[in-house]
């Protein structure tokens, strides 16, 4: 459930009509609900209450500092995979401890700031990786916490931009060279390889390879115990899928039920990396309608939202609902279809494709629903655009979360010889 409704034929985020956030602040406009996104973290708290897990928010989902204090206030650690999320990490005053750190490309300097701040644990993807963190914590003089990411080779049957578990894919470690490393780890002093990490992709809605994944890794687990190599931690990733449109995936509490007897079994501490089932259905994108045009083979709404604002639609072909934010009683969805296009100087540059809304007109306004998760982290300043404003509504209150850039951001950073300039 989420908190965007209709009251009086007007669309609402919590307790305020978002055709005034779109007047007050601007469009594009990104707007999150407070208590669909703390909904959304206790749901699978709740869920998992039996094995105690540390539910580590995945910061690539959305980043934007007041999402992350929200939740690390309600005492969720945070999934990082780069220096730059480490940094928003710090600023959000979480606990290093609970600090999980994954990504294939970890640099020399990325490790050193990781190991310096304390984190619980890289999550590490292959052999000259850990060799690297081993390399930087003997020359910090310490010892740090690794998990291996294993690749279970399983289909997760998501798209295959967001596939991660096939051995096709660059992420994790194979079953038998995790286990010449973990039979071989007093090679690497410096690190206490003390936990497997699993990840087989993102937006998942069918739990069967995800359980799958899951029964091979225990397997694994139990043959290290034999040959005495005990661990402390078990991550099992994120992935839980979402509804954009058709989708049935399996709520917090039906997944948990499958798999809890499983983790149970381990003894071990459970890990978890929700990111797009906590933010996803939290935010929309509000964007106005700018002309309406027709040709002799397609209709056209052309917005001010373009593929810079949400890349999500012409990346993988995702559906996003889209709902007028004035929608008078009895309107239905018209026969016409219409492509919802942006102005970017691109094909691909579109929202929804053939596709029935209500009536509109220019000048009003759309909400492109579900864009909690992978909407503002994935934007850009294509065809030299500024980024768009976030709003957080927390009942009836509403706060700008993110200042929409200006032009002089899109230059801030840049720097013109002076051969250029005739000196």
């Amino acid at each position: 459930m989420h908190e965007f409704k209709y009251k009086n034929n007007h669309l609402y985020c919590e307790n305020i009509k978002i055709e005034d956030l779109a007047k007050k602040f601007g469009t594009p406009l990104y707007v999150y609900s407070y208590h669909t996104l703390i909904d959304h973290f206790f749901k699978l708290k709740n869920a998992f209450k039996p094995v105690d897990p540390l539910i580590c928010y995945s910061v690539k989902a959305n980043s934007n500092l007041a999402i992350l204090k929200a939740l690390v206030d309600k005492g969720a650690g945070l999934d990082i995979v780069s220096g730059g999320e480490l940094y928003r990490a710090k600023a959000s005053g979480v606990d290093a401890k609970k600090i999980v750190y994954a990504s294939v490309g970890k640099t020399e300097e990325e490790i050193e700031k990781a190991i310096r701040h304390g984190i619980l644990f890289f999550n590490v993807e292959s052999i000259p990786e850990l060799e690297l963190i081993n390399k930087v914590a003997c020359r910090l003089g310490a010892k740090t916490n690794v998990a291996i990411r294993i690749n279970p080779d399983v289909e997760p049957k998501t798209h295959k931009y967001i596939t991660t578990g096939k051995l096709t894919n660059k992420f994790g470690i194979d079953f038998e060279t995790a286990r010449i490393i973990f039979l071989s780890n007093n090679e690497l002093p410096h690190l206490d390889i003390c936990g497997i990490h699993m990840h087989i992709g993102s937006q998942i809605t069918d739990s069967a390879p995800y359980i799958a994944a899951l029964k091979k890794i225990v397997k694994f687990i139990g043959e290290l115990k034999k040959r005495g190599i005990n661990l402390k931690y078990l991550n099992i990733g994120g992935g839980l899928g979402i509804i954009y449109n058709k989708e049935t995936p399996q709520t917090a509490k039906e997944f948990s039920r499958k798999i809890i007897p499983v983790l149970k079994s381990t003894g071990l501490k459970i890990i978890m990396e929700p990111g797009r089932f906590i933010a996803g259905n939290s935010g929309v994108l509000i964007t106005k309608v700018l002309y309406m045009k027709k040709t002799p083979l397609k209709n056209f709404i052309i917005v001010d939202g373009a593929m810079n604002d949400l890349v999500r639609p012409s990346l993988y072909g995702a559906y996003h609902e889209i709902l007028p934010l004035y929608n008078p009683a009895g309107s239905k969805r018209i026969n016409i279809k219409y492509d919802v296009v942006g102005p970017i100087c691109e094909s691909g540059d579109f929202l929804a494709k053939d596709r029935a809304v209500s009536k509109i007109s220019a000048g009003e306004y759309l909400a492109v629903m579900s864009c909690g998760a992978y909407g503002f982290t994935m934007s850009s300043n294509y065809n030299s655009r500024p980024r768009a404003c976030e709003a957080l509504v927390i009942k009836n209150k509403a706060f700008m979360i993110r200042k929409r850039e200006s032009d002089k951001d899109l230059i801030r950073n840049e720097h013109v010889p002076n051969f250029l300039l005739g000196f």
